[in-house]
């Protein structure tokens, strides 16, 4: 249901103590207070909230006690990354660990939003606001945990670092900035994503699986544009750039790239499937046992969550067209944008829209480089890592390695040659994530049941 009006639904951000049993304690209260403070920075691309956000954060941790010289906002065009190092003792030898996240969030129109899209409020059951799940709830997250482990005295067996970007819903700038010109980042043995990977739930709360993601989609855009003289629109014409290019969006809309997958995208389908029954769940199984049964990956096809687990996938997402209203159009633009599986080649994809709309009038043009990198072998030290973190929350939960068809800054760390895996601290339904839509939220029982995530993460790897 889509909900349409500019009223401002504003709750108190008083948490019932049934939410969690330490929603009082002192680590419970900085992550909300990060928390309520970065969701009301706009920090959307290009902006000066970026660099706000990046300076907030700096703030907090240097009052915590971080010695500013380990403490780097990184200006970046307009925006900023944040670097910051917690030294461990060196005792293990090893390289550092990297903790990903990024403090920009896509854009959000307020007047069609219920409630305020920059300021944190509250229901019963979800947070509400711009990047409360993406991909603010990390970064809080994040944040909150160096500042508890400061305090507490731990001191890990090497160099950790939280790697904040600022433009991964964008250009990511930044992004292969860290990832390819900070000599003490490229030593990193490996690094955490908080904007990937997550616990899936059904209805009635159960753990489906938690999935540590190991490998993401290549990102890529283009325009299409159709081109003509145009003209008087009391006289028209049979070319007209609107119309013929709304054939082509509707051959995209019908276009199915081939069928896909890798052994994680089976495995995943096969245990979720059986998790979840039903008819989906039947086809997901029947999928993982024969990646080639049409009728599966036709069911699965429709259902937005999964789809992308099993094919490249491109999709019309902006449009412009026209210059006057009486005038006949000189040339219509769409924007695609194609999420494409690991090991297909850019050019086929583009071939295959090519062929899809079937018109050499239109006008192909790629919006920026796209970057593709390998999967990551997920060892079994960051499995045992992540399962000490999420078995005591679903003692049932099945682990599962995961291909996201969505991409993060973890691809630009993988290209760079640092493996990365997205272990995210949430658990929810993925029926009630709206990222990068209208009133974006998150489950306040995932808020605080993983406010311990990252800390037992990160001291099961350095040793304590």
């Amino acid at each position: 249901m889509k909900i349409i009006g500019t009223f401002l639904f504003v709750m108190t951000l008083a948490v019932s103590p049934a939410v969690a049993a330490d929603v009082d304690t002192p680590h419970a209260e900085k992550t909300l207070e990060i928390f309520t403070r970065i969701i009301s920075i706009e920090s959307v691309k290009n902006s000066p909230g970026v660099r706000e956000v990046a300076d907030y954060l700096a703030g907090e941790l240097i009052d915590a006690g971080f010695p500013r010289e380990d403490v780097e906002v990184v200006p970046v065009g307009q925006i900023a990354a944040l670097i910051v190092r917690y030294r461990g003792d060196g005792s293990s030898g090893r390289g550092p660990i990297l903790l990903l996240g990024h403090m920009d969030v896509v854009e959000a129109l307020r007047e069609d939003w219920v409630r305020p899209p920059f300021e944190l409020t509250r229901d019963d059951t979800f947070f509400y606001g711009r990047g409360t799940m993406d991909n603010k709830f990390g970064v809080a997250q994040l944040t909150s945990t160096f500042i508890r482990l400061l305090q507490e005295g731990f001191v890990p067996d090497r160099d950790l670092y939280l790697v904040f970007s600022g433009d991964e819903e964008s250009g990511m700038v930044s992004t292969h900035l860290l990832a390819n010109d900070r000599p003490e980042l490229a030593a990193a043995e490996f690094a955490l994503n908080s904007d990937a990977g997550y616990g899936a739930i059904d209805d009635n709360g159960n753990a489906l699986t938690y999935v540590m993601q190991t490998a993401e989609k290549t990102y890529v855009t283009w325009e299409l544009t159709v081109r003509n003289p145009g003209g008087h629109s009391s006289e028209p014409r049979p070319e007209n750039a609107i119309y013929d290019l709304a054939r082509a969006i509707t051959r995209i809309e019908e276009h199915r790239f081939p069928v896909r997958w890798s052994d994680a995208t089976v495995e995943f389908l096969d245990a979720t499937g059986r998790e979840l029954g039903g008819e989906l769940g039947d086809a997901m199984v029947r999928f993982a046992a024969n990646p080639e049964d049409t009728s599966a990956s036709d069911r699965i096809a429709v259902e937005s969550p999964y789809v992308g687990m099993t094919r490249t996938t491109c999709v019309a997402t902006m449009l412009r067209g026209g210059h006057a209203e009486n005038a006949l159009p000189q040339s219509a633009t769409v924007t695609v944008n194609c999420r494409v599986f690991p090991g297909e080649p850019i050019p086929d994809v583009l071939a295959g829209l090519q062929r899809a709309v079937g018109n050499d009038a239109v006008e192909f043009k790629e919006i920026y480089a796209p970057v593709a990198s390998p999967a990551s072998e997920l060892p079994e030290e960051v499995r045992a890592a992540i399962d000490a973190a999420v078995r005591p929350r679903y003692p049932e939960v099945r682990l599962l390695p995961w291909m996201s068809s969505y991409g993060t800054d973890g691809t630009h760390f993988r290209n760079a040659g640092i493996p990365t895996f997205g272990v995210s601290a949430v658990f929810m339904n993925p029926k009630d994530e709206f990222s990068h839509g209208l009133n974006e939220r998150v489950p306040i029982k995932a808020f605080y049941d993983g406010l311990d995530h990252w800390s037992i993460i990160i001291r099961e790897l350095t040793g304590d």
